[in-house]
């Protein structure tokens, strides 16, 4: 199966970068594109984010192979109904959503016998709009499938071989397992960023005041993940609410128990754990998960 022709539903960060990748990495690709806000439709004509910016949904997917949702995950159902009449029998749909379940789930029941396979390029920025976007996104991250059961392999394959295209590592996962995965390594640390930075917010003026000016290091790292966008994290965490809860719910024990150790002055306990979570820091280290180049909740790329 080979994909000559791509349309991006959605012109922001994500899908600005996948357009600017594609021209970079793979020019031969035709891109069409299409944002709700003619605003974005115009900077991303302005950027050449893609090489044709059109009107409707409609017209960008038709008579492609491969259609990307670059929508927060609570859009996907609004975006797949707008492609449904004009989107080819044999397209690829999938999507750059970090909740993998309920896409899934929303795009079969919109896209009944369609090429649904799901993705999530786990790669971004706190920046967003069609200003964000760059074609180095994708170098050495991970992008994960998660095709439903009975998925053509050759669909499956293509969009594998599209992602490495863009220089994403790319993994096959059961959605669930993603949501799981995901809760633990992105979505409650997002979490714990949205409200300790909403703490230092709510306290009084002139503390607050201090605590901006003072910010040391973690509360710097806090802010930039906490600078993301909300409309896409408010999504996030309304479609990945049962592994969230899950993995909150373990996370609240956990700090409870920190609590105690704390109030006891049990300094061995609390040896132990700083000792595991920095032999866990040097092996994220090791994978290459950590460099001077942009991701979810790290410095701006300039």
């Amino acid at each position: 199966m080979r994909i000559a022709r791509v349309a991006i539903i959605g012109l922001g960060l994500l899908g600005g970068s996948i357009g600017l990748a594609l021209r970079e990495r793979a020019p031969e690709i035709e891109t069409r594109g299409f944002d709700a806000n003619p605003n974005v439709r115009a900077v991303a004509s302005e950027r050449g984010l893609v090489q044709t910016v059109c009107e409707s949904p409609a017209e960008a997917v038709s008579d492609v192979d491969l259609v990307i949702l670059c929508v927060p995950v609570g859009a996907m159902g609004d975006a797949a109904a707008a492609i449904a009449e004009t989107l080819p029998a044999q397209a690829i749909i999938s999507d750059v959503g970090s909740s993998k379940q309920s896409v899934a789930e929303t795009l079969a029941a919109i896209l009944p016998g369609r090429n649904v396979i799901p993705a999530h390029p786990v790669a971004g920025t706190e920046q967003s709009g069609p200003e964000a976007g760059f074609a180095s996104l994708f170098v050495n991250r991970w992008c994960i499938l998660t095709p439903p059961d009975g998925a053509d392999p050759q669909a499956v394959e293509a969009l594998s071989a599209f992602w490495s295209g863009l220089g994403a590592k790319v993994e096959i996962m059961d959605p669930q397992h993603h949501d799981l995965v995901l809760a633990v390594t992105s979505h409650i640390p997002h979490l714990i960023a949205f409200t300790i930075v909403g703490t230092a917010s709510d306290l009084e003026e002139v503390t607050r005041s201090e605590v901006i000016k003072y910010s040391a290091g973690g509360f710097r790292d806090f802010t930039r993940i906490a600078a993301s966008d909300p409309v896409m994290w408010r999504d996030v965490f309304l479609n990945n609410k049962s592994a969230v809860l899950e993995m909150l719910g373990r996370f609240t024990e956990d700090l409870t128990a920190l609590q105690r150790a704390i109030r006891s002055g049990d300094g061995e306990t609390l040896h132990d754990l700083f000792s595991r979570t920095r032999a866990i820091r040097r092996q994220v280290i090791e994978e290459g998960q950590d460099d001077d180049r942009p991701d979810f909740g790290r410095a701006d790329h300039g």
